[in-house]
């Protein structure tokens, strides 16, 4: 077997900053990508142009391969993706996982998310033992319970399934993921382009664990040399405000933070009025019934099972949000400096 590493989704934001380090470890990468390459220029990759939704395709990619990171899924903050949402995440995984076991890969390291499990009790810290999302639950609050944080659930069972069938695999959850070479960019990103340009009128109350993609990165290059099979890991960093993270931004930049707060429940109520605008303009809304749910989740991530078994660690956000403006500025999307 080669030491070739494949990761799907290298174009996104984990995955271009994953695909960097792998480099740096002196790995043979080979990057799964669609038609945007803008993450992979200059890097002395294999790029393979599939569709985690084609089997064929996928074994075809992982053949030689040693190890997979799957970073590929779709994400959507609207409530009527389901079609899409289970297509790609879910059923897109089980491609992924059954390539796998086919190809004789040796490890698979599957990145989910902190929505893959069951959002309440609020009050109570998340760690590895909080259950995933599932459908035994009242019409009522299932109907709150995103496409897409379903599809996540349903990924992680499709690597479990997996697992009891020989695949040596483990599972990571990040939190709310941003930092530099975000080339789409992500929506956090795209987020804080529109905080610096002064281009977002009000915040929300609430607010987010915001973690840096490469402690994202660092953590799971160190599951992949050390987790044992079907590990999983929670990686978190600082749960911050919205008000907190645009003070931030405005410390950088010198833009205003917006001055006027609005309760959830006001922007909830306006939610759906702001998607049809944004569809409208042919943009993406900040706010919608996804994210304000997202806003009022558990401030209490607990890290501390990925702290002693991978040493992972995060960084200050105040460092992610400056490196993160500074590499929007050198790479045009930002027009201002920022020191």
């Amino acid at each position: 077997m080669s030491d070739i590493v494949l990761v799907t989704g290298a174009s996104g934001l984990v995955g271009a900053n994953l695909t960097r380090a792998l480099l740096k470890q002196g790995r043979d990468v080979r990057a799964l990508v669609h038609e945007d390459r803008r993450a992979l220029e200059g890097l002395e990759v294999e790029a393979v142009q599939a569709d985690i939704r084609d089997l064929e395709a996928l074994e075809r990619a992982l053949a030689g391969v040693d190890v997979v990171y799957h970073l590929a899924g779709s994400i959507s903050l609207e409530m009527d993706s389901g079609p899409e949402m289970e297509a790609v995440n879910a059923m897109g995984t089980r491609n992924v996982v059954s390539a796998c076991l086919r190809c004789g890969v040796r490890r698979l390291v599957h990145f989910s998310s902190i929505d893959a499990l069951s959002p309440q009790p609020y009050d109570v810290r998340v760690d590895e033992t909080r259950p995933l999302i599932d459908e035994d639950r009242s019409a009522a609050e299932f109907e709150r319970i995103s496409p897409y944080q379903r599809s996540k659930a349903q990924s992680e069972r499709e690597v479990h399934a997996g697992i009891d069938r020989g695949l040596d695999a483990v599972i990571l959850r990040p939190t709310a993921i941003f930092g530099p070479n975000d080339f789409k960019p992500s929506f956090i990103g795209q987020a804080l382009i529109q905080l610096a340009r002064g281009r977002i009128p009000a915040l929300v109350r609430g607010g987010f664990d915001w973690v840096d993609v490469r402690d994202v990165v660092m953590g799971a290059l160190r599951a992949e040399q050390i987790a044992p099979t079907g590990a999983h890991y929670l990686l978190g960093g600082h749960w911050q405000s919205i008000r907190e993270v645009a003070e931030r931004v405005a410390a950088v930049t010198g833009q205003p933070a917006p001055r006027f707060n609005v309760p959830i429940e006001l922007a909830d109520a306006f939610a759906p009025v702001m998607l049809k605008m944004a569809h409208f303009n042919g943009t993406h809304p900040i706010y919608t019934k996804v994210t304000l749910d997202a806003l009022r989740g558990n401030r209490q991530v607990n890290c501390a099972r990925a702290t002693r078994d991978l040493g992972y660690t995060a960084r200050p956000l105040d460092e992610t949000v400056r490196d993160t403006l500074n590499w929007f500025h050198e790479h045009g999307y930002l027009a201002a400096r920022h020191p």
